[in-house]
């Protein structure tokens, strides 16, 4: 089973535009990541994939492998799927280019449900993590994930799921965090899908697998990344590396 990681890297950004490429302990960002992806050894091959020249160029000076988007892309998953149509590969890893301290632990367990799913049933896997403050529950920028008994993905919403109507049986919430396993064929199939009603409604890409009949299998963490979405983030992250 060969399984390789994609990291997703655009330039742009609305919060903190150009962050990638902002210094993080003498190296950009991405590269932190990449070389985060490599030292795992969880991987057959790691690449970047990217819309940027600055990003590409970085990259591929520092020596590693770098591939450039021809199409302007809506989210992650199509932005890996272009670039991996023609890469020989069984499982497919989207590692975020703006957590460049990777939780090698959960990537683990990610690529675990592949390994023990001996009958090819699960399409995807991803993380989800749970969520006690009422804050965070009724956000909407916080994906939350309902399963089954067997921790197949029921849907994900942004609204509050599942509604607590009765107050005497104990709910328990879950963030989605943005991390997947896909099999390849699943990433093809959803790349040449359009979108689909109930993605374009809640803008999560994860529905559009769901509403084409892909299965996803959803593992829990306790482990909340660091991910660098602000200039404070950046800060925050410096200090964390200095540990």
């Amino acid at each position: 089973m060969k399984i390789i990681a994609m990291i997703p890297a655009r330039y742009s950004a609305s919060r903190f535009p150009g962050k990638l490429m902002k210094d993080l302990g003498g190296k950009p960002v991405i590269l932190r990541t990449y070389e985060a992806a490599l030292t795992t050894n969880l991987f057959d091959d790691v690449f970047i994939v990217t819309d940027s020249d600055v990003i590409f160029k970085t990259i591929e000076s520092a020596g590693g492998k770098a591939i450039m988007s021809k199409k302007e892309h809506e989210c992650g998953s199509d932005r890996i799927a272009e670039a991996v149509e023609n890469i020989e590969a069984d499982i497919v890893i989207n590692v975020q280019g703006d957590e460049p301290f990777i939780d090698a632990i959960s990537l683990t367990k990610l690529i675990d449900v592949f390994k023990k799913d001996s009958k090819y049933e699960i399409d995807l896997a991803s993380l989800k993590v749970q969520i006690t403050d009422k804050e965070d529950i009724e956000n909407p920028n916080n994906v939350k994930v309902i399963t089954d008994v067997n921790n197949l993905a029921i849907y994900f919403s942004r609204s509050v799921i599942p509604y607590h109507r009765d107050k005497d049986v104990a709910v328990k919430y879950y963030k989605h965090k943005g991390v997947y396993a896909f099999r390849k064929q699943a990433l093809i199939d959803f790349y040449h899908t359009p979108m689909t009603p109930l993605e374009a409604a809640e803008k999560i890409e994860a529905i559009r697998y769901q509403e084409i009949g892909k299965k996803i299998k959803m593992v829990e963490t306790n482990v909340e990344a660091v991910g660098i979405d602000t200039p404070e983030d950046l800060e925050k992250a410096k200090k964390y590396l200095e540990k």
